[in-house]
Parts: C-alpha cells; structure tokens; sequence
C-alpha cells in the first residue's frame, strides 16, 4: 500500500478516532486538578505516597465485544488494567469491577474470564458493584497498583531510540484487532515477562513509555508524543508483526503483551536483552525529535502523519 493511501486509512480507524474523543476529559481534568501534583493523561494516575506512588487505573470494555466475546471480554479488562500498572513500572495490588447485565445468567461468562485472568496474574479481585437489572450488559474494572520509579509517558527526550516490545506467540482475534498471547501462555510466562517494567524503571533504563493500547502501536507513539511534547520519526519497516496479519490492521492493533519505550541509545543495548532473553521481540522502530510531528518512514518514503501544532489527539498535552 502507498504510504500516502497507508497513512490515510490510520487516520480513520476506530482506534486513534476513539482517542480523539477524550478530549472532552483532558478539558474537564485540566479544570478540576489545576492544583493538583497527580499529571492527568498517563497509562495510570501516579499519586505520591511515601517513598513511591499508588497506581490507580480503569478500563471499559466495548459493549459489542461484551456481547460477542463474554470470556474474553472478561479476561482482557482484567489483563488491560494490569498491563497499565506495568507499564508504569509498577506492580498490581488489587482490582474491582462494575458489572451491569440483564440478568445474572449473562454475567457468569464474563465473572469466568476476569477470574482466569485475575489467577492467572495473581491479583485478587476485592469487590465492586453488580446490577443483574440492567437494560443492558457493560463491564469496566478498576486496578490499584504501587511502583517505586516510574515509567512515564511525560519525560520522552529528542535522541530517544524508540523500542518496541512484543510477544509474538500468539494469535488474532477472529473478529476484533486484538493479538492474543496471553490466555493461552504459561501464567508463571505471563508474570515474568512483566516484571521486566518495573525492573526497567527501578534501575532507571527506561526514559519514558506507554503499554500498547487500542491503537495499536500508532495510536500509542501519538499518545506518548503528545504529553511528553515531542515528536518522532518512525520506521514502518522495522515494526515486528505477524506475516500473515495485513499491515494497516496490525498497526492499529492491541497486543496483549506489547510496551513501547522510549529509550536512551546508549542503553538500548541492554533493555533489548532483557527481552530477548525472555523470547520477547523488541525492535528499534524509530527516533524521537524535537519537532512536534509524527513522521512515518517507509523504504525511501516518508510522510507527515501527525503534527501537534495543528491538532491535538487526546488533548492532554495541552493540560500540562
């Protein structure tokens, strides 16, 4: 695909639409925490405690893939929110959740799915609130985490090498842009691997990063750029990916085990080992720059993807 026509259909995926509608939020937040210490638009809200920060995060899932996909749906808003408490370089304590359905048969599937994954990752669901009334069925679930470094997506710096993190042995979604390499992975697997985040912040290898989010790896590096004011120059050609998922639809993809970081090059080295060694793919995709665009690098192409003079995605990078 040429990467004008490429770029084109990015833009209009669900993924980085749907980030564009938090800017209602970012306007909002600005207001209510003007005073506040806790900076608004990172993968979780850090609020200073002591000699390190509480993490406090939700996700909601799609009323559709609740729908379609109950077990799963389940087991992803519990996988989601873990995978932001890591991505912070910290470590989950507990989770909650909201669950509204028709009638309390509809909720068995999805209390299965959060259950395995709440096993899976050994972090016990504490409570929350159920309604078995509802005229519909929705499901969100909230986490409490502690780290004691951050990694934030404030602090990326012009030089950064920029690192993607990828576990690749999986499979996609039949219907959804969803690469599943966790439900099926060795729980023991599946909690080693994150544990490289935190041990990333705590030894302060890491400048800033995000967990790959609905967007997919786009949708994320916009996000990071924005509230960290910079820009990046991004090689198309060295995004790791499945061969058999056609390129626009993984770039907009949610992985279950995928980080973006921001990487001094000096160390990059080292952070690309750490992953290596478990079996995880992590590829230099990119720079990050001074000025505030996106560009998107291809063979011996390139384009503007994104400029953040002329428009915001989430907003918060206006908030800050």
């Amino acid at each position: 695909m040429r990467l004008d026509l490429l770029a084109h259909t990015l833009k209009q995926s669900l993924g980085i639409v749907h980030k564009q509608d938090i800017q209602t939020i970012a306007k909002f937040l600005a207001t209510e925490n003007a005073a506040s210490d806790v900076l608004i638009g990172d993968d979780c809200a850090a609020i200073p405690d002591g000699d390190g920060y509480l993490l406090l995060a939700t996700e909601g899932m799609m009323p559709d893939f609740v729908a379609s996909d109950p077990w799963f749906a389940g087991w992803s808003a519990v996988m989601v929110n873990v995978s932001d408490i890591y991505a912070m370089g910290g470590r989950p304590i507990a989770i909650v959740d909201t669950l509204w359905s028709q009638d309390a048969t509809i909720s068995q599937p999805l209390l299965a799915g959060m259950s395995a994954a709440a096993q899976a990752y050994q972090v016990p669901i504490v409570g929350g609130h159920t309604n078995a009334r509802s005229s519909y069925n929705a499901l969100s679930v909230s986490i409490l985490g502690r780290a004691q470094k951050l990694i934030s997506s404030f602090t990326a710096q012009p030089g950064d090498r920029l690192l993607m993190a990828i576990d690749l042995r999986g499979k996609m979604h039949p219907k959804y842009p969803f690469w599943n390499a966790a439900t099926t992975a060795d729980p023991n697997r599946l909690r080693g691997d994150l544990e490289l985040l935190p041990k990333l912040a705590e030894n302060a290898l890491c400048t800033a990063g995000k967990d790959i989010s609905m967007g997919g790896i786009i949708g994320t590096t916009l996000m990071l750029l924005e509230t960290s004011h910079s820009g990046a120059v991004l090689d198309l050609d060295a995004i790791p990916r499945p061969p058999e998922i056609p390129f626009d639809r993984w770039l907009v993809s949610f992985p279950s085990h995928g980080f973006l970081l921001s990487v001094r090059p000096d160390l990059v080295p080292a952070v690309r080992e750490m992953f290596v060694d478990r079996q995880i793919t992590c590829a230099d995709i990119g720079e990050v720059i001074e000025s505030r665009q996106l560009i998107l690098k291809s063979q011996q192409e390139s384009i503007t993807f994104w400029d953040f003079d002329r428009e915001q995605l989430t907003g918060f990078g206006t908030t800050t």
